[in-house]
């Protein structure tokens, strides 16, 4: 990501120049995080991937770390540097945006905690729909961070189709779930798999939020 903190050639404004780089890297870095926590997830779930499980603890920790790393950064930038108003919007917009991160981490280790639930349940016959639901997510946090990367953005537009397109599928999912008969046993799994959608459901509207964040970066205007 290349970004222009001023015009100005003074030693405050290179230090924060470099600081402010460092700063997107970091965001970037933790980005790359989230999307390995956002792949465990799916393979715990919906690949009985006990390895996956074992490895989203991990991963997660390294996301929070980044997280409150990030956030504690960008508060000493804002007290210390005297930010002009394009990079105090740039700091604002990577506070707001790495707890979009963190979020999505944490929906994809709480597919991980259901996914161990409903080892013990045959697969349903939505399962299938769900895995293509949580790959549209997925997709969708992969635009919005090579939105964040390039700084575009128009990306905003193709997240929001996509978003549209999974809260479809949890529409579709939540009703087929709800109205579900003759359940043989126990109904805990159909309670599990309406977690699970409405986890994945919020996974794509932070990569929706993300993509309006770096419109804001860009533009100064909020979607």
């Amino acid at each position: 990501m290349t970004l222009s903190a001023s015009a100005s050639t003074s030693p405050h404004a290179t230090q924060l120049e470099r600081a402010l780089k460092q700063l997107s890297q970091e965001v970037l870095r933790m980005g790359t995080l989230v999307e390995q926590s956002c792949r465990l997830g799916h393979q715990a779930f919906f690949h009985h991937d006990f390895q996956a499980i074992a490895d989203i603890t991990a991963v997660e920790g390294q996301i929070d770390r980044y997280y409150r790393s990030i956030e504690l950064e960008c508060a000493r930038l804002m007290t210390l540097q005297r930010p002009v108003a394009k990079d105090l919007r740039l700091l604002s917009a990577f506070m707001q945006l790495v707890r979009d991160l963190e979020r999505i981490g944490d929906y994809a280790q709480d597919l991980t905690e259901l996914a161990v639930k409903l080892f013990n349940y045959p697969p349903h016959a939505c399962l299938g729909e769900i895995e293509q639901m949580s790959q549209q997510a997925q997709g969708m946090l992969a635009v919005s961070l090579i939105a964040l990367a390039d700084l575009n953005p128009g990306a905003g537009a193709e997240l929001k189709a996509m978003d549209d397109t999974i809260d479809d599928a949890y529409d579709r999912l939540y009703r087929t779930l709800a109205e579900s008969r003759d359940i043989q046993g126990v109904v805990e799994p159909i309670l599990l798999m309406v977690l699970a959608i409405r986890h994945i459901e919020r996974m794509a509207d932070h990569a929706t939020n993300i993509g309006q964040r770096v419109a804001y970066i860009v533009t100064g205007k909020r979607g």
